[in-house]
């Protein structure tokens, strides 16, 4: 028992301690305060690392009610500590809480170490609630995180972003902390985060929910350059019961590397999961035209302008090409959802556009999205559709405006209501049986929102209903279509909860610098890391040309020249993006192409098209794959210039630039089937590249010893051998050079 002076002070911290009460095993310990019960250390024994910073104790959680009262563990005038017999598990309890309407409320937490390993268990349950209306309880909340050296936060935000800014992001100057937070299921595609050393002392904090509760993951500051992190709990109903406990652990694991680590422990766990199961990709559902695609053209408008250059470039490419098709819909975009039929271009030319598409080999699906109403279109009115929609805690739809030029409200509509289920279904049936299209792009599919309205027939806030709903949904398109084609349903993001119902996940961050701030987050690959073979990931930003304009948004905002080709110093950009697409599996996309930039943008297209051929001959690697450890090249950094423009922004203005530094070569290894290893390499630069990388079991799981080949666009050819179960690659890549070399035995 360690012997600490603690008290409360003002501001929610506890420091010192007289009593504190320890969980440890041989790898890690952990502390708290016995007359608050508040976190007081998180040791890595191994590591001799402490993750909290002296001194910097606070609320273990706090519960949130409807009428804005936060209750908090510094509230109670009693709490308890009672620690099991092997000194493994440890409960505390809060009781007795002060000037609060809830005479009867306790709060006990549970919390568990692994026998063996850097992890704990948490659980937590409040009971004595008597009618209190809960809005969500935030547990467990680690503040006074240890700062370190190259700190590195990870959050897998769909495909996954990593930033080496959290503490000045979290802790502007001069000004309060502030608070990020992502949803699950949502923006969060895995239900996970961590905070490290690179290659060094970390810690991750994951939920072991397997029926997708509603939930958030936040990190925040504290003003001073302070850092927590936090699970905030949902409840799924408002109120009227008297006690809440959360179905699931969070686990607080401490670990010693980086992203990649933290996604092998969420791995060991997720892969059990039925949604990998039941992943329509291992399953063997997605329609064999989705699999078999070498790249995408993302071109929106009338058939004219995207079908005919689809054809194009599958002719130049050798590789089947399907269309990623947005503005094909009657209503201008952002703005006149879901009145997408009929077709502006008119329904026959439309239909019969598809048909002669479909001569060529080409496939296509379109957009509509599966949650916008346009709230000044004349349908919203007609058909009621406010009843419908997402109502926040005070009963009211939150407007959203996305068409900066238009600035029409937009209303979520709520997935748990069999109203916009229906609409939705009828509307992507037409598209389907009638107009032929070979599926939906369903835009803002990976995401869920919390809804208020007792009218709707679901729980209140929390809870699965949104993903039940979106289950119901897709179940619904599929069996409508079933007499017509196999249909392909798409959606925005990725995302665990989506695997089974979701032929494609459009993964854009690949291509971030395009929308994103610069110099704040970057794309890392953490949502292939666990299950790139559960799922067939595709999408791109990238592009020759500044943005389209829609036809149907006002005139006076167009732009002179629409598609206007960008200047060539932003070719290692578009080499960028579409590397790491490349390297790290997704199917090629370009958006905006025009057949003369087969002429104009000769060497980036070659550069693209070299690696949909590539791709295709590797696809038991990159397509249906496992990803390993990034290997290091050896290559370094080098500075290039960027080009941050969008639909809504760089259609007056001049392109918004900037530069970055970017690895001189990508690279990814991957796994197959068969248990051979393969490396991808992309060479972003216009000058050779000398690489060295260096594999050994068990991080790349060689055999005993073996052939390296490299894979060619049409065959493979021999290059060197290994044994030992290590191998040393050294090669040379020429400039703007993508190549994938294989690891087989001999």
């Amino acid at each position: 028992m360690l012997c600490l002076l603690v008290c409360w002070i003002p501001g929610g911290q506890l420091v010192a301690a007289d009593r504190t009460e320890v969980l440890e095993n041989s790898a890690i310990r952990v502390a708290f305060d016995a007359e608050h019960g508040g976190l007081v250390a998180l040791v890595d024994k191994q590591a001799g690392h402490e993750h909290l910073a002296p001194g910097t104790a606070g609320e273990l959680w706090t519960l949130s009610l409807a009428d804005g009262t936060v209750i908090m563990p510094s509230q109670a005038t009693a709490v308890s500590c009672d620690p099991s017999a092997s000194g493994a598990q440890l409960t505390i309890q809060w009781s007795d809480f002060a000037q609060i309407p809830a005479p009867h409320l306790t709060v006990t937490a549970h919390i568990a170490l692994d026998p063996a390993e850097k992890a704990s268990q948490w659980r937590i349950e409040l009971a004595g609630l008597s009618g209190l209306v809960v809005r969500s309880l935030k547990y467990p909340r680690l503040t006074g995180i240890a700062p370190q050296d190259e700190e590195v936060l990870a959050v897998p935000v769909w495909m996954g972003e990593q930033t080496r800014q959290a503490r000045p992001l979290l802790n502007p100057a001069g000004k309060p902390g502030r608070r990020f937070e992502w949803s699950y299921p949502g923006l969060l595609s895995l239900q996970c985060l961590a905070l490290y050393r690179q290659q060094g002392p970390g810690l991750m904090m994951a939920t072991d929910d397997t029926a997708a509760l509603r939930k958030h993951f936040a990190v925040f500051g504290d003003g001073a350059g302070g850092l927590g992190v936090e699970v905030e709990h949902v409840p799924p109903d408002a109120g009227g019961f008297d006690s809440f406990a959360p179905p699931y652990a969070v686990c607080v694991r401490l670990f010693q590397g980086d992203w990649y680590t933290a996604a092998e422990h969420y791995r060991t766990w997720a892969r059990e999961q039925s949604w990998v199961h039941q992943s329509r990709l291992r399953r063997g559902l997605t329609p064999a035209w989705v699999l078999d695609t070498g790249l995408w053209v993302w071109n929106r408008g009338r058939s004219p302008g995207v079908l005919p250059p689809a054809a194009t470039l599958q002719d130049a490419a050798g590789v089947p090409v399907s269309v990623f098709w947005h503005w094909w819909h009657g209503c201008p975009y952002d703005a006149g959802f879901p009145e997408y039929l009929p077709p502006r271009e008119g329904t026959d030319p439309f239909r019969e556009a598809v048909r002669t598409a479909h001569e060529r080999g080409l496939h296509s699906i379109v957009y509509m999205n599966q949650r916008l109403w346009g709230m000044t279109a004349r349908s919203w009115t007609e058909e009621g559709a406010e009843r419908f929609a997402v109502k926040n805690p005070n009963g009211q739809v939150t407007p959203e405006v996305y068409n900066t030029f238009m600035k029409v409200p937009c209303a979520s509509m709520c997935m748990g209501t069999e109203f916009w289920r229906g609409k939705y279904a009828g509307l992507a049936t037409e598209a389907v049986c009638d107009l032929g299209v070979d599926g939906i792009y369903m835009d803002q599919a990976c995401q869920s929102l919390a809804c208020y309205d007792a009218t709707h027939g679901h729980p209140l806030g929390g809870g699965a209903w949104w993903m039940q709903g979106f289950q119901s949904l897709a179940a619904d398109i599929r069996h409508r279509c079933e007499s017509t084609r196999q249909v392909a349903l798409a959606g925005e993001g990725c995302g665990e909860a989506w695997l089974p119902h979701l032929d494609l996940m459009l993964s854009l961050q690949v291509s971030m610098e395009r929308y994103a701030a610069p110099g704040l987050w970057d794309p890392i690959p953490m949502f292939q890391a666990v299950y790139h073979d559960c799922a067939m990931l595709y999408g791109n930003y990238s592009s020759l040309t500044r943005p389209p304009y829609d036809d149907l948004w006002p005139a006076e905002h167009a732009p002179d020249k629409p598609l206007q080709l960008l200047d060539e110093k932003f070719a290692q950009q578009f080499r960028l993006e579409q590397g790491r697409a490349f390297v790290w599996g997704q199917q090629p996309t370009l958006a905006n192409f025009l057949p003369e930039q087969l002429e104009s943008r000769r060497a980036e297209l070659d550069f693209l098209i070299r690696i949909a051929r590539l791709r295709r001959n590797a696809a038991k690697y990159l397509r249906d794959g496992v990803f390993l450890r990034p290997p290091e090249t050896g290559t370094g950094e080098v500075t290039i210039p960027m080009s941050r423009l969008s639909i809504y922004a760089g259609q007056h203005d001049a392109v918004q630039e900037y530069t970055k530094k970017v690895p001189a070569v990508l690279a990814a290894a991957w796994q197959a089937a068969d248990g051979a290893v393969a490396i991808a390499l992309a060479n972003l630069t216009n000058e050779s590249m000398p690489v060295k990388i260096a594999l050994a079991s068990p991080a790349w799981p060689l055999p005993e010893q073996g052939l390296i080949r490299q894979i060619e666009e049409q065959a493979s050819v021999a290059v060197g051998t290994f044994d030992q179960g290590a191998a040393a690659l050294t090669v040379t890549l020429d400039p703007t050079d993508v190549r994938v070399y294989e690891f087989v035995p001999q």
